[in-house]
């Protein structure tokens, strides 16, 4: 299956998502610049697009972020922006034991467990990933390891961390089975990804491939529900959800900032990201006094 599309129909869908948004609220000035940036798209006229207008490649999560290690944490992210605040407060809250960072990408999560005291262990499946992670939080331990088949035994961390990784299986409920798994009783989970609305809507995040081409990895749709069921299967007690919103930020150099009035538009008030926060019962029964 052919599984690369074009900057510029990207392009063409944020414009026609910033119409369906604001046609009956926003004044005439932004929907007539609306429809003429569109007419001049799609013409082939109009702004420059990132690369052309060229294909954009799909790479496996192995190839992807080998590719995107590099440049991962150079450039700013919406994404990261307004998840890192909700997951490090809620870092803050719990005490300080052994902790996993699952699929750890360049360890951002890893640093921030370690820097309050954590014996941390990163497991990601890129070798690439890893070695940026390894000079980030020199203290932590580092494994080579999937979500779905975690490099450590049961019931050996006291927290479980996963941030914007689950989107990458088709199937969450065995990222979240596994992570249970290793998990001891009484400990928590702490999960972010990328929120089911901005993945229906925009489908995936590009970056840049190589010097010149853009690429992406897929995400996949996985709704406030599967989560919920995901969690009630691996004997979780899900505690809080928090969904923060798009913050203004648009990718810098990205097919967005050539549209970026219509970018912001598209985006206001969607939320970005998903955070959920879990617990594996003790199994200890209370029983009350007489």
């Amino acid at each position: 299956m052919d599984s690369t599309f074009r900057v510029r129909e990207l392009v063409l869908g944020i414009e026609g998502l910033a119409l369906l948004r604001h046609a009956m609220d926003a004044d005439d000035s932004f929907l007539k610049a609306r429809v003429e940036e569109i007419r001049a798209v799609a013409a082939g006229e109009g702004v420059p697009l990132p690369d052309g207008g060229a294909a954009v490649s799909e790479l496996d999560a192995a190839a992807g972020y080998a590719s995107w290690s590099a440049r991962y944490d150079s450039l700013p992210s919406s994404f990261i922006e307004v998840e890192e605040p909700v997951v490090h407060r809620l870092l803050d809250r719990g005490p300080v034991g052994t902790a996993l960072d699952a699929a750890c990408g360049t360890g951002r999560q890893t640093a921030a467990l370690a820097a309050r005291g954590h014996r941390v262990i990163g497991v990601d499946q890129s070798p690439e990933m890893l070695a940026q992670a390894r000079r980030k939080a020199p203290g932590a331990e580092f494994r080579r390891g999937r979500l779905e088949d975690l490099p450590l035994d049961d019931d050996s961390v006291d927290l479980a961390v996963c941030s914007l990784a689950m989107t990458h299986l088709p199937d969450l409920s065995s990222g979240i089975a596994e992570m249970a798994r290793v998990l001891r009783p009484g400990g928590r989970i702490i999960l972010s990804d990328m929120h089911p609305f901005v993945v229906s809507l925009q489908g995936q995040c590009i970056f840049v491939h190589g010097d010149d081409r853009l690429a992406f990895v897929r995400n996949h749709v996985h709704l406030p529900s599967s989560y919920l069921s995901a969690f009630t299967a691996a004997g979780l007690t899900v505690g809080e959800c928090h969904e923060p919103v798009f913050n203004g930020r648009l990718a810098p150099g990205g097919y967005e900032e050539a549209i970026a009035d219509a970018a912001r538009a598209a985006w206001a008030d969607i939320p970005l990201v998903i955070v959920w926060t879990a617990e594996k019962p003790t199994g200890k029964t209370e029983v009350s006094a007489v």
